[in-house]
This record gives C-alpha cells, sequence and structure tokens, in this order.
C-alpha cells in the first residue's frame, strides 16, 4: 500500500516517461496514456495483489489486468517498469526495432506482466471474462481488473461480453472506463454518441460505480470499494472521467494528441510541466 503523495511522485515520472518514450518513438499515443497515469499507477501500486518483480504467465495466486485499449501501451509499459517487472531502461526501446516494447503490447517478445496481445479493440473484456473464469474454476479467489477507452464501447464485442458476464454471474472482475470522451476522429459525442453509459452498463446486469480518474484518493476509495462488491453475484464496472492529455497544458482535453508524438520543442515544454521524482531512463 502506498499513501497519496508516494502515488502522486510515481505519477509525475510515469508521464515524464510516457512524453518521452512517444518522443523517442516519434509516434505512439500520448493523450489516452496520461489521461490513465493515475489510474494504472494507484492500480499497480496500491490495489491490485501482484508477486511484481516475479511474473509468471498463468497468474496464480494474483490479481490479473487486461489492458483492452492496447495503444495506450506507453504508460502501462512504465508502469510495469517502475514496478520493477522490467528494467526502467528498457523504456528507451519503446517501438523501436526487436523491442519488448511493442507500440501495441504483444506475448511474442516476453515482456514480463504482459498476458495478451491487445489493442485490437473490443476484444480486452471477452479474455477477461475467460481469465475470471479460470479463477474461479481454479479455486483462486484474487480478481481480474481490465481497462477500457469509451470509444471502445462502440465495438459490439463488448456488449456481447457484458451480457456473458452478467448471465453467468462472473464477479471477480472489475473493469474500468477511461471516460474521456476523445477518440481518435473527434468527441465520442460527434462519433458516435455513448449515451447513458451508467443506465446502458446496469440494464445489462453489471454493478455501476464512478469516480474522477485524477484524484487518487477517490480511484483508491472506488477501487476498495468495488472490491467489496465482488462476490456477491454481479460483474463490476467503473466509469472514470479523465482529461486526455492530462499534466501536460497543450495536450489536454483534445483528440488532436491521442496518437500524435510531440517534436523537441513540444517535448521540452512538457517536461518542463512534470517533476522529475524517480529518475529518468
Amino acid at each position: 500500500m502506498s499513501n497519496t503523495p508516494e502515488l502522486q511522485s510515481i505519477a509525475s515520472q510515469v508521464r515524464r516517461d510516457i512524453v518521452r518514450m512517444v518522443h523517442g518513438a516519434s509516434s505512439g499515443h500520448p493523450g489516452g496514456s496520461l489521461g490513465c497515469t493515475d489510474f494504472l499507477v494507484t492500480l499497480y501500486f496500491d490495489t491490485m495483489n501482484t508477486k511484481a518483480p516475479e511474473f509468471h504467465m498463468d497468474g496464480n495466486g494474483e490479481d490479473l489486468f487486461f489492458l483492452s485499449n492496447g495503444h495506450i501501451s506507453p504508460v502501462w509499459y512504465s508502469t510495469l517498469a517502475r514496478k520493477g517487472f522490467f528494467p526502467v531502461a528498457e523504456l528507451a526501446t519503446f517501438r523501436k526495432i526487436d523491442t519488448r516494447l511493442q507500440g501495441h503490447p504483444a506475448t511474442e517478445e516476453g515482456l514480463p506482466g504482459i498476458r495478451v496481445a491487445s489493442g485490437s479493440l473490443g476484444q480486452g473484456l471477452s479474455v477477461a471474462l475467460g481469465a475470471a473464469q479460470t479463477k474461479k474454476l481454479n479455486g483462486d479467489n484474487s480478481l481480474i481488473f481490465t481497462l477500457h477507452g469509451d470509444g471502445e464501447l462502440q465495438e459490439g464485442q463488448i456488449w456481447e461480453a457484458a451480457m456473458y458476464a452478467a448471465h453467468h454471474k462472473i464477479d471477480n472482475i472489475i473493469s474500468t472506463v477511461d471516460y474521456n470522451k476523445q477518440q481518435i476522429d473527434g468527441s465520442t459525442d460527434e462519433v458516435m454518441t455513448l449515451g447513458d453509459l451508467r443506465a446502458k452498463w446496469e440494464a445489462f446486469g453489471w454493478t455501476v460505480l464512478e469516480m474522477d480518474g485524477h484524484n487518487i484518493d477517490a480511484i483508491k476509495s472506488t477501487l476498495a470499494e468495488a472490491k467489496g462488491m465482488t462476490g456477491q453475484g454481479k460483474p463490476i464496472i467503473i466509469l472514470m472521467t479523465t482529461d486526455m492529455g492530462k499534466g501536460v497544458d497543450f495536450m489536454e482535453g483534445t483528440h488532436k494528441w491521442h496518437g500524435v508524438a510531440p517534436n523537441d520543442e513540444q517535448l521540452a515544454s512538457a517536461l518542463t510541466q512534470l517533476e522529475e521524482t524517480l529518475g529518468d531512463y
């Protein structure tokens, strides 16, 4: 367990890692990564029971996380490295030839912390539900956590999986939606409005919670509340409000930084806004 100032310190460094990684590769997805930093840091450093720095593909006896919106790999890679799954220096290889840090997470390279290739949107919930059912069959009381983009909810497979989870009373999963209302082509309202997400998930048989994705105390308390609701016959989902590009003023709140790398001048500006707390790679 970590206190809030410690988590904020880690999050600042992770945000530095994100902008440096994407700049170094001249490609990647900084917007959503910056927006989900506080959540991923809190999840790994406060909420989840993991065996880090050890990594076992089967994940027996530990909580598992699945990133469905795999394009925000920079925030996940940085969090995993800062947690000790692999050397922090390896972040410098992001999206380079022969790297283990692919643009979208993959398993072929054997990067610790990654259990499934992701980024083909809509599939992560189905995979996670399979893992959750496996936990139950094995008598393993650990939990499954997932993260999804709000634009990803436009994929039909998400709602098939949602029906499946409720029907089978899969109650050892806590899913979170990054509700920043932005996607690569514009706002979700412009591309395909999501409507009343709370009502939709409740209609599909899920317990719904909401939280501010940039208030670490709120993230901690909401995740703790969700954990307390597991085992009651219903899957749980958290609608997490975030700002795309959080922490870098010229990136905040716009879809234009969904998948664009900063140039040298923009990187320098971003780094002046993000405190170096754990040492840059």
